[in-house]
């Protein structure tokens, strides 16, 4: 095996999340599912040890499904990884998901924890707290000065989580005070699945940053084409496939066809999440409003 070559069935996935629930059920109930794909796919779950929270819920998912394959892609393999510290390891109380994690990691600091986190090959982000938010920050930083290998970011954009953290990166690129973050956003499951199994397709563990960010954008454009145009009969391995022999030695009028096709799944995608922004923004607007009205009263009352 080369150094470039990597064992796709066994892809490492570091998942940063809350360790609380949040206050929507959706959240823990879809990061659940979120563990279960990770095992259906045979990856295997990099994350913070913990029992509760989205970190629990992905973990329980993971324990819940990988036996059902384990013949196929687990043998002597442990599904999950926990890495945590010694202080937080001495605070959890174990139950049935730690017990069964039976592969831990205990570092010394919280930056070897973070930097043994993000040895993982696909980095994944669901909904959290400033923990969350301190290790984007962090890889982000590490990733772009050459810190850390290469990698595709993932995040994973339950109720419109990310869309504030989303423009805030993209305004500090515009404004000139960072480079492109290789990131790929994912609204559902049916996303997130379509993400994996085109990473386990078509992963590179040797790319530079430039070519990381090249397939990752090249991943987010292709992807709404994949989700739309997805049948029973039609896998995604056979319409990968399909693309890959029209871009090979198709016909320029079959290039021009498919090409306009992708651009139009992508865009009627990038509607979609606009419509969605617009309306996030208004039910932000309103709250603010409340509060304003809310603050004027007072101010009159005193």
């Amino acid at each position: 095996m080369t150094d470039c070559e990597v064992k796709k069935d066994n892809l490492r996935v570091c998942v940063s999340c809350g360790h609380s629930a949040g206050n929507d059920p959706i959240y823990e109930e879809e990061s659940y599912q979120m563990g279960r794909l990770i095992a259906q796919m045979g990856f295997c779950l990099d994350y913070g040890f913990s029992n509760s929270g989205i970190m629990g819920a992905v973990a329980r998912g993971v324990l819940d499904e990988w036996q059902n394959h384990k013949e196929q892609f687990y043998q002597n393999i442990s599904p999950i990884v926990g890495i945590t510290t010694q202080e937080y390891y001495s605070l959890y109380q174990k139950d049935e998901v730690l017990e069964k994690v039976t592969n831990v990691v205990v570092t010394d600091t919280m930056e070897n924890r973070k930097k043994k986190l993000f040895d993982a090959d696909i980095i994944v982000f669901a909904p959290g707290g400033v923990g969350t938010l301190d290790e984007l920050a962090y890889d982000c930083v590490a990733m772009q000065d050459g810190f850390i290998k290469n990698k595709p970011f993932i995040f994973y954009n339950l109720n419109g989580f990310f869309y504030h953290i989303l423009e805030f990166l993209k305004e500090m690129v515009n404004s000139g005070f960072a480079e492109p973050i290789p990131y790929i956003v994912v609204d559902d499951k049916e996303e997130l699945e379509i993400v994996f199994r085109l990473l386990k397709l078509r992963y590179n563990g040797c790319e530079s940053f430039k070519e990381a960010y090249y397939h990752a954008r090249r991943l987010a454009f292709e992807m709404p084409y994949f989700i739309k145009n997805k049948t029973p009969d039609k896998s995604l391995e056979d319409m990968i496939t399909e693309i890959d022999n029209i871009e090979l030695s198709g016909d320029a009028e079959l290039k021009n066809k498919l090409n306009h096709q992708v651009e139009q799944a992508y865009l009627e995608k990038e509607i979609e999440r606009m419509y969605e922004r617009l309306a996030k923004a208004g039910r932000d607007t309103a709250v603010v409003s409340d509060k304003l009205s809310e603050l004027k009263k007072s101010q009159h009352n005193n």
